[in-house]
């Protein structure tokens, strides 16, 4: 069995994994993911208890108990590159042995829901919404870095979205991945069924022109007008994608819900969201802690 060498696996002198802080004892079954290491305190004032928490970086977390379930409230800060050391260091938490750096036996499947904040690009998706990320685009480019990739993709929604919208080749292969048919179950009657661009930046990559010209001018308008087997893209974000990848990748349950904080279409935003966001904080809670 392949032992993962030290450079491969970094392991910290207290047992914790390298970059989360995290040991596998402090790890609950239901991951909650924020952005905003601000967020975690918010998220965590919900439990009924905490039993620890840390801190390394971006990556703030707390763990504790929700009506009896056990969870744990995880920072990210902002991109996929993150989610990259985020999803693999939990599963490392959980499936790989410390002692040994061998893969355990019998392999732990943890329930994982990315919270965010996004931008809409339908006219009729209003702010304050909820989308849940059915399907995510990932214009980011990092599953392209892992092998058996386009086993866990949709091959031919990916085909249909670059030759719809006249996908810039130098943009790199994009891919669509769905989030977990549980996890859409428990969200389906309190948002809106999404189809979420994960983009690799905040400006260009999301068409927002400030000083630098655009690749695709009239991106966001060929990206609204895309439509494939019942889907149509409605929101921007920049995680969900590789959360919602490397966990199908790894056999961990993923989704992503975001509130709507702009819509592109019409140019608007709401910046003062923290009310809603808390709402939706809860709302989550309460359908994870249900969930069987």
């Amino acid at each position: 069995m392949r032992v993962i060498a030290e450079s491969e696996l970094i392991i910290n002198s207290d047992g914790s994994i390298f970059h989360l802080h995290m040991r596998p004892e402090q790890l609950a079954g239901n991951v909650i993911l924020v952005g905003d290491p601000g967020r975690v305190a918010m998220v965590a004032a919900h439990f009924d208890s905490v039993e620890c928490e840390g801190s390394s970086r971006e990556f703030n977390f707390k763990t504790g108990t929700y009506r009896g379930v056990r969870f744990t409230v995880l920072s990210t800060g902002i991109g996929t590159d993150n989610i990259d050391i985020v999803v693999n260091e939990l599963d490392a938490l959980v499936n790989i042995d410390f002692k040994t750096r061998q893969v355990k036996e019998g392999l732990t499947s943890l329930n994982i829901l990315r919270i965010g904040t996004c931008g809409a690009v339908q006219p009729d998706i209003p702010l304050g919404s909820y989308i849940f990320s059915h399907i995510s685009v990932g214009a980011d480019g990092l599953m392209n870095w892992y092998a058996g990739r386009d086993e866990v993709t949709i091959p031919e929604m990916e085909k249909a979205f670059v030759e719809q919208v006249g996908y810039d080749r130098n943009l790199g292969r994009p891919y669509f991945i769905k989030a977990d048919q549980k996890l859409i179950d428990a969200f389906a009657d309190c948002s809106v069924k999404g189809m979420t661009v994960a983009a690799q930046g905040f400006y260009g990559p999301q068409g927002r022109y400030v000083r630098i010209p655009l690749a695709m001018p009239d991106m966001l308008e060929k990206f609204a007008a895309f439509s494939h087997d019942g889907y149509r893209i409605t929101n921007f974000e920049m995680e969900g994608s590789a959360v919602a990848a490397l966990s199908r990748k790894l056999g961990h349950r993923a989704g992503t819900i975001c509130l709507v904080v702009a819509n592109r279409y019409h140019k608007g935003v709401n910046p003062d969201y923290k009310e809603l966001m808390n709402k939706l904080v809860v709302t989550a809670l309460d359908r994870l802690a249900a969930l069987k």
